[in-house]
């Protein structure tokens, strides 16, 4: 089962400095419909403006991934910790029993970011944050871990989560696949391009809710770049 949810279908907000689209519900857009897909709770589409962000703010219980699209995200956080992450790389935020934070795009143009949300697997653990450089080549062809639940994807960032957030980047005709186990949720977002998934149609930031398909067969229609989320119930 393959459910294409087109880009233009999305609910979004417009707040002028941050323009976003929501895969799932999200503040003021409630679809009962789109309350996440196993568990992965968010998936937000955003464009911040330059030299503004969002301001501190707290979280708990919640494992979050920003894939930074184009330009650089600047975290900065009540544990010390400050860091800026550019495109193509990934930073993983555990909240935990708590943490505040702010996200600025301090750069001179826009800054455009997946942030994913994943329900953790406990409660009420020390927060802690990181971030990783995933350079696109060691992603050419296949799907590589970039923030893990597993032990044995060693060199992805740490998910305190039965989950996966992978990447691949594709050029165009190339084909990749991806083994998906049985009871398991995937998502998938073409951030650049578009391909054909199972013999599904996807353009640039649509979504892909996956379930019952044993093996995806990914096919590149132009240079793609991907992201998809493997997830537990």
């Amino acid at each position: 089962m393959i459910e294409r949810r087109p880009f233009e279908s999305l609910g979004g907000a417009d707040h002028g400095w941050l323009k976003a689209k929501h895969h799932f519900s999200f503040a003021s857009y409630n679809d009962p419909k789109r309350m996440g897909w196993g568990a992965l709770r968010v998936w937000n589409d955003d464009t911040i403006a330059s030299q503004t962000g969002f301001p501190p703010h707290p979280h708990a219980d919640m494992e979050i991934i920003t894939y930074v699209r184009e330009g650089a995200i600047t975290h900065r956080d009540n544990l010390g910790n400050e860091g800026r992450t550019v495109a193509g790389d990934v930073q993983v935020m555990s909240a935990g029993s708590g943490i505040t934070h702010a996200e600025y795009n301090l750069e001179s143009g826009d800054t455009r970011i997946f942030q994913i949300w994943i329900i953790p697997d406990g409660h009420g653990q020390p927060p802690s944050w990181g971030t990783k450089p995933f350079p696109a080549g060691e992603r050419s062809g296949r799907f590589v871990p970039l923030a893990s639940g597993f032990k044995e994807d060693g060199e992805a960032l740490p998910l305190r989560t039965d989950a996966r957030v992978l990447g691949a980047t594709l050029k165009a005709g190339e084909t990749t696949h991806y083994s998906l186990a049985k009871d398991r949720y995937a998502y998938l977002v073409p951030a650049k391009g578009s391909v054909d998934i199972n013999g599904t149609h996807l353009n640039a930031r649509d979504g892909a809710a996956i379930r019952d398909e044993a093996v995806l067969e990914v096919k590149a229609l132009e240079d793609t770049e991907l992201v998809l989320v493997d997830s537990s119930r």
